[in-house]
């Protein structure tokens, strides 16, 4: 039979294998006994469990004396006869109070096998309370882990430094990430959940505010707050575009952030699978920044529409650089300016005879013409002048309707 101190510390030496503070222990230790208590006596409203700092425990019953007759011993975990009470003392009175020392011991061994039990639960539920504050505080910070396991779902179980599992969903991956277990990897905690009690920590690579973090990271000018990352919009994988800002007027923004010979920026261009990324001076001017963002195109003018929505005007060798392969060019800039871009070509003598597109709404209709233009195709020509596989690919389109658009507008020149 093990003596009372020799139960405190096996149930101590649990609680110190998952590194859990001496206060923290004492606590949870109590609760433990209180649960052994409970299971033994029915209620532990009336006792006390006392742990000093080198681990003695004391445990002490208190009951109230009532007379031997008294139809309240029916309760004897909280009343005591007088008679039973002057077994102890002698001179006890009806009315006082008895505080009585427990053995642990006498729980028996089931109650001891519970409170083990117990012990290893509340270890559990406080590891999980513990990471839960800890990456609820991480939100939006950088954490490099190990990758544990590769799901069939290509979802991601990634190992912190402490052997938490986090989660990196497979839409939360760069497309073109590719890892295997054992691998390293570097990821912004993107929201923390409590599921049915356990937390469950969700990373990302796709966020813009992990591109941030790597600016902050590489670019120690945008660490000491000397450039502000104004806006960050992001195809993950694809482009990306950082406006930036200096508070020194000595300091170039966008060439402190790209660094000498590329050097800073091409450290996060590796960290994001060769992601494209344009960093443009901010600007309150906003016809200024569209035009920077909308670089390497050179805008002829710019109209800022009642509607809300932007026009710009271009020469026809400009349109394809202001849309970008795919669209993302002027995609990522309407998203940085925050607002809808339309792409207008500067008409000259030889277009003077092109039609604009919505002249066709009775044949065409306004939403596969709405297509066209979010991609630079305003006019009838424009489309002409584009192969049709070219045409399939930057809108989202059927081959079907293409087809159908092409034989009207054709027919008009006819």
């Amino acid at each position: 039979m093990i003596d009372n101190r020799e139960l405190t510390e096996s149930f101590m030496e649990l609680a110190r294998a998952k590194g859990i503070d001496r206060p923290t222990m004492i606590r949870i230790i109590e609760d433990v006994f209180r649960t052994m208590i409970r299971k033994q006596y029915g209620d532990d409203s009336n006792f006390d469990v006392i742990i000093n700092s080198d681990g003695d425990l004391e445990i002490f019953r208190y009951r109230e004396i009532v007379p031997d007759d008294s139809p309240e011993l029916a309760d004897d975990n909280t009343k005591i006869s007088l008679s039973e009470a002057r077994k102890i003392e002698a001179d006890f009175e009806v009315g006082e109070e008895i505080a009585e020392p427990i053995d642990p011991q006498n729980f028996g061994r089931r109650v001891i096998m519970t409170g083990r039990q117990t012990l290893i639960q509340k270890i559990k539920d406080w590891e999980k309370e513990r990471m839960f504050l800890k990456y609820k505080d991480l939100v939006g910070t950088i954490v490099t882990g190990e990758v544990y396991q590769v799901l069939r779902n290509r979802d991601l179980i990634v190992l912190d430094n402490e052997d938490n599992e986090l989660l990196l969903p497979r839409n939360q991956q760069i497309p073109k990430d590719r890892y295997r277990k054992g691998d390293t990897i570097r990821a912004i905690v993107d929201k923390v959940e409590l599921i049915h009690g356990s937390p469950k920590v969700i990373l990302s690579r796709t966020s813009p505010v992990f591109l941030e973090r790597l600016f902050e990271q590489e670019v120690p000018e945008v660490a000491d707050g000397i450039i502000a990352i104004r806006k960050v919009v992001r195809e993950p994988g694809e482009r990306a575009k950082v406006a930036v800002e200096s508070f020194d007027d000595r300091i170039d923004p966008v060439g402190a952030c790209v660094g000498m010979r590329g050097s800073r920026i091409h450290a996060i261009v590796r960290e994001l699978n060769n992601e494209n990324i344009d960093v443009i001076n901010y600007t309150d001017n906003l016809e200024l920044l569209i035009a920077r963002a909308l670089a390497p195109a050179k805008l002829s003018a710019v109209k800022l529409e009642e509607n809300g929505r932007v026009s710009v005007y271009l020469k026809l060798d400009q349109v394809p650089l202001a849309i970008g392969k795919n669209g993302l060019n002027i995609k990522l800039a309407g998203k940085l300016i925050g607002r809808e871009i339309d792409v207008f070509r500067e008409m000259d003598e030889e277009d003077e005879e092109d039609v604009d597109l919505r002249e066709f709404q009775d044949e065409i209709e306004e939403w596969i013409i709405e297509e066209f233009r979010k991609v630079g195709f305003d006019t009838a020509k424009s489309v002409l002048a584009v192969p049709k596989e070219d045409l399939v690919r930057r809108t989202d389109l059927e081959e079907e309707t293409i087809d159908y658009v092409l034989d009207i507008l054709r027919k008009e020149f006819e």
